[in-house]
């Protein structure tokens, strides 16, 4: 059985047993979370879609590792102007372990 979800503005498909990481969230590690915003449940050829969501479904995950993801370069350059400009950014992340999915 699978799932798909939103949350942090993004959808992901998830199932159960997987690890996922998604946007931050406030949740200490070892805590499970319940996530309700669920779009589509199917298993095999069966699949229920939400208008916009599924009455009733939901996603119990636990919470394995808050983090930060690896380092991307930015670098902007106006060639002939002397112009260069490098940033760098890392982007926090909740690590998720999908426990079950509820219907």
């Amino acid at each position: 059985m699978y799932a798909v979800i939103k949350t942090g503005g993004k959808q992901y498909k998830v199932a159960a047993g997987e690890k996922l990481k998604i946007e931050q969230i406030p949740a200490d590690i070892g805590t499970e979370i319940s996530i309700n915003q669920v779009l589509a449940v199917g298993e095999g050829q069966s699949i229920r879609f939400g208008a916009p969501l599924v009455i009733g479904a939901s996603v119990k995950a636990t919470v394995v590792a808050q983090g930060r993801h690896h380092k991307l370069k930015i670098f902007k350059m106006r060639r002939r102007k002397h112009y260069q400009k490098r940033q760098g950014h890392r982007q926090n992340y909740t690590e998720l372990s999908i426990d079950s999915i509820v219907c």
